[in-house]
């Protein structure tokens, strides 16, 4: 933690920073990283915590090596997202906003990927596969086309 604490002056202003950089090298924040973050700013711990919960795109667990992301837009859901999330769930095990217990994937929802004309789109590290159907899933999560 000091390597990334040390970039930053200790202003309370640094706090949003620190905590991305921490869950960028980390992929999440843990509590020992956000109670190092408080300490070196001079914040309470409940403070430091408020504000990573206020933001959705601070993560408290562990991500799995490979991230699934499932576009819930307008133009995904009228192509059949659902279906495609359906068949996601299944395929992993898990649900929305889980990790499988071996740490391998974890699957997310989002409000729109921005690639309608592409619907229904599954991201998988960070790689965009368009016109997905149920039967591609399979092929998706293997690293497939």
């Amino acid at each position: 933690m000091d390597d990334i604490l040390f970039k930053f002056s200790k202003e309370r202003g640094n706090l949003i920073p620190i905590l991305h950089e921490v869950q960028t090298r980390l992929g999440y924040l843990p509590p020992e990283a956000m109670q190092a973050a408080a300490a070196y700013l001079g914040l309470s711990p409940s403070e430091v915590y408020g504000v990573a919960t206020f933001y959705a795109a601070f993560k408290f667990k562990p991500s799995g090596r490979h991230i699934v992301k499932a576009c819930r837009g307008t133009a995904c859901h009228v192509k059949g997202a659902e279906k495609v999330l359906d068949e996601l769930e299944k395929s992993l095990g898990i649900k929305d906003g889980e990790t499988a217990g071996d740490g391998e994937y974890s699957l997310e929802t989002l409000a729109c990927v921005g690639s309608c004309a592409l619907a229904p789109v599954v991201v998988r590290d960070e790689r965009v596969y368009g016109r997905m159907t149920p039967a591609r899933v399979k092929d998706i999560l293997r690293g497939g086309k």
